[in-house]
């Protein structure tokens, strides 16, 4: 029996995408890892600091990190990192995919 009208899971669409920074340019490879990881910035005032955090994509509801450059992201959060990626003259490949939540969660990552 085919297996897709067996499984009662519906499937989402998804994009993956993987991106190529050089390394040798050190700024836009830094950030870039802003973008996708987030950061952290500790702003001093008045002899007082505040820490401010300033999550990446993979912040994201749903976003989840693959392997090294590559990410499964909602359509609309894939479109806007593609943007901002383009932008900074990073290389973008993008596929759209099909897979049931409970697959996504396997890449869920790990500390």
């Amino acid at each position: 029996m085919d297996e897709a009208i067996i499984d009662s899971e519906r499937h989402v669409t998804r994009i993956l995408l993987s991106y190529d920074v050089s390394g040798a340019i050190r700024r836009r490879a830094a950030r870039v890892c802003q973008i996708v990881f987030g950061y952290e910035q500790t702003v001093h005032r008045g002899g007082s600091a505040r820490t401010y955090r300033h999550p990446g994509f993979l912040g994201r509801p749903g976003a989840r990190w693959v392997g090294q450059s590559v990410l499964l992201l909602k359509p609309a959060d894939a479109r806007e990192l593609e943007r901002e990626l383009h932008r900074l003259g990073v290389r973008v490949s993008v596929a759209r995919i099909s897979i049931r939540p409970s697959e996504a969660v396997a890449f869920r990552r790990r500390s």
